[in-house]
């Protein structure tokens, strides 16, 4: 059994804490805070609850972006950390000589090949007042003076004393939110990889001594939910639940979705509903079931024989939108158990794979749709929703603009959840040789705007540089089947298909890195990803406990042996490296949301890995793509994003362009590369972009103009 956390308490690095000037009243909308980008602050996740990762500085343009320095860089504190030891004193060490003092008192404490790193830092910070705010892998909370990259206080959870996270059984954080009265009380949320909600002081990183039990500033957010034991682990002895993204702050209401155990063996799962707690005392306020919990709530219908009694998941576990006016949080939902194979779930399984619009009072259901109907292809929706006020045909319209895996832009009045333009459901193909699968006939299908990515694979996609390329790709896909959208997952059978070839991926067209949008203009901007992926399904063991015919990855030995998740997806790349389908390999769209119409579309990056490629060395190719999709953010005048390639000496860099036209108006190098999304700010009349970078460890990065 794996050792609960045994204390939580603040850590002052660098000696006294300083203190900062209080905060501005924050401006108000109708009798609640606004936690946007007013006055040069970033005080949500994506600036604004609304997700809009917009703000409207404008001294950074496209004039002066190549002109910027680097002003400051902030290494993770996860590298040096402490345990609790069983007298009560603390030890600090670095980690990995705390890992081993853990698994030393507790063998087994993790997953095998997966101990606590600190490399999961994607986090987007926050700005409030001349300080950031953000969360390191390893669930510590941080404060950051915004001029100086100082660190001005640390909270430890001691998560890690725990065991490995969920999903993956990697360790990754990607931000928190912000509360204030608009008074004198300012408060820091965020979840942890075990499972705990946490809020501290904002001025001194305390823990909320009315938050919680017994002055901790902590709550467990684990308590309550059906099939959820906090002894339990997975098969792969890693934790049943964490929360790896940013909770949200609306009203007064602090809402988080989670990350519930992946890749299960078992039809048996913990179900990911939404909850929602009181900002002042941590009082559990309502859960909105995403699996129902009983036979007469909404949507139980939609699981056939009574499958919603085991059947988990369909977590929110990308981030959150809200709107403080109307009162409503929104959830983009994920997959039910298990991700590729649903005949122990046979419907549509609502609420999965859904958006859903909730009463932050209440938690009751206002409006909802679903995107997949009994999903297959791990089609869940990667990022928030982006809330924007549009005009149709003279119609002023409060949307909700949600962009998915499978490369679409669904549009909704975020008020009614009626469709701005018409989704329609769509035939599809239902033919599978899954033993006993269910397979949905129709999918819904937005008539407008078009997709921004591929979808489906055809023999015409295939990659065509030259003749010899081209009979590569007709020979790498011989074995597998192609077809459109939403065709069947496929097990491999002798002499037959050995999978489905499935474009978008399972990981995305979109990702969790999201969309923008400005409120200005109602300019969408998305970037995208444009590959294939094969879904590699087996029988697994039942000797270690498996519940559901098939699954996906590596046989259940190489996972326990530490060999990682194995061959999950396969068969999707050509030999010697080259790409298997015509490119961009990645690019970003610009849709007007006013129309519903593409404005521009631009490749991202020259796609140097392909280009330099032995055999398309010397051919004479348009840009590629391919150069990574990371999140963007918008201010008054550029869009700007992290690429994988392209710098002065080839690396990383961080790239501006122009909101009308995609142009690339300017660039800067990056150290290393990007691991979260930018966002920018100004302080003392400066403004600076800011993100999180790899390394060991790995670092936030300020950059501004030169004085």
């Amino acid at each position: 059994m794996a050792p609960m956390p045994r204390s939580f308490q603040a850590v002052f690095v660098g000696g006294a804490v300083t203190l900062l000037p209080m905060l501005a009243l924050a401006q108000e909308n109708g009798s609640w805070q606004t936690y946007g980008t007013e006055n040069g602050e970033w005080r949500s996740y994506a600036g604004n609850i609304a997700g809009q990762k917009y703000s409207p500085l404008d001294q950074i343009d496209a004039g002066n972006f190549s002109d910027l320095k680097i002003a400051w860089r902030w290494h993770s504190v996860d590298a040096l950390v402490s345990r609790t030891m069983p007298d009560g004193s603390e030890w600090w060490a670095p980690l990995e000589s705390i890992v081993e003092s853990l698994e030393a008192d507790t063998p087994n404490l993790y997953r095998r090949g997966h101990p606590p790193r600190p490399g999961g830092l994607q986090a987007t910070p926050l700005m409030v007042d001349g300080v950031l705010y953000f969360n390191t892998a390893l669930s510590q909370g941080v404060a950051v003076d915004a001029t100086t990259g100082e660190t001005l206080w640390v909270f430890n959870p001691k998560s890690y004393e725990e065991g490995t996270t969920p999903m993956s059984g990697t360790f990754k954080q990607r931000g928190v939110a912000y509360w204030t009265d608009g008074e004198d009380d300012e408060r820091i949320f965020w979840g942890t990889g075990n499972g705990h909600l946490v809020c501290v002081k904002a001025k001194t990183g305390q823990p909320c001594s009315d938050f919680g039990t017994e002055g901790s500033g902590m709550v467990d957010a684990m308590v309550g939910l059906p099939r959820a034991e906090r002894d339990d682990r997975d098969y792969l002895n890693a934790l049943l639940y964490g929360i790896h993204s940013p909770p949200i702050v609306v009203r007064d209401k602090v809402v988080h979705g989670s990350q519930v155990a992946d890749r299960r063996i078992t039809k048996e799962a913990v179900p990911g509903w939404v909850r929602a707690w009181d900002v002042k005392t941590g009082a559990h306020s309502w859960d909105f079931h995403t699996v129902p919990n009983s036979a007469d709530e909404f949507g139980a219908d939609t699981w056939l024989n009574d499958s919603w009694r085991y059947s988990g998941n369909a977590n929110v576990w990308s981030m959150l939108s809200g709107d403080n006016e109307l009162g409503y949080v929104y959830l983009p939902t994920g997959t039910a158990t298990n991700d590729y194979y649903g005949a122990d779930r046979p419907g549509d399984n609502l609420f999965s794979e859904s958006i859903v619009a909730v009463d932050v009072e209440t938690g009751q259901r206002v409006w909802h749709f679903q995107a997949v109907h009994h999903g297959l292809w791990d089609y869940d929706f990667p990022t928030h929703s982006n809330l924007v006020d549009i005009t149709v045909d003279g119609r002023e319209i409060k949307a909700l603009v949600q962009v998915s895996k499978q490369g679409f832009v669904y549009t909704f009045d975020r008020v009614t959840g009626e469709p701005v333009w018409p989704i329609e459901e769509r035939t599809v193909a239902t033919d599978t040789n899954m033993p006993r699968e269910y397979v949905s006939p129709t999918q819904p299908f937005p008539t407008k705007p078009a997709a921004f990515e591929y979808q489906g694979v055809t023999v015409d996609d295939l990659v065509d540089f030259t003749p010899e390329i081209r009979q590569m790709a007709l020979e790498a896909v011989q074995p597998y089947r192609l077809g459109p959208l939403f065709t069947p997952i496929s097990r491999p059978v002798d002499g037959g298909w050995q999978g489905t070839l499935m474009r978008p991926p399972d990981a995305g067209a979109a990702t969790w890195a999201g969309a923008a949008v400005d409120p200005e203009t109602g300019m969408l901007f998305v970037p995208s990803r444009n590959n294939a992926v094969v879904i590699s399904m087996y029988e697994p063991d039942p000797a270690l406990g498996a519940t559901v015919g098939y699954t996906h990855g590596a046989p259940e030995a190489d996972r326990l042996a530490g060999r990682g998740l194995g061959p999950s997806r396969s068969g999707a790349l050509m030999p010697r490296g080259l790409p298997l389908l015509k490119p961009p390999y990645s690019r970003m769209t610009a849709i007007d949301m006013n129309t519903g119409e593409h404005v521009w579309m631009v490749p991202l990056g020259d796609g140097d890995r392909y280009r330099n490629h032995p055999l398309l060395r010397e051919l004479d190719l348009p840009p590629l793509g391919g150069d990574g999709w990371g999140g963007p953010v918008l201010t008054k005048t550029l869009v700007v994003s992290a690429l994988t390639a392209g710098s002065s000496d080839g690396g990383p860099r961080l790239v501006a362009r122009s909101k009308e036209t995609g142009e690339e108006l300017g660039s800067v190098d990056l150290p290393t590369g990007a691991l979260g999304t930018p966002m920018t700010y100004m302080v003392d009349g400066h403004q600076y972009i800011a993100l999180a970078i790899g390394g060991r460890p790995p670092e936030m990065i300020a950059y501004k103009l030169p004085e």
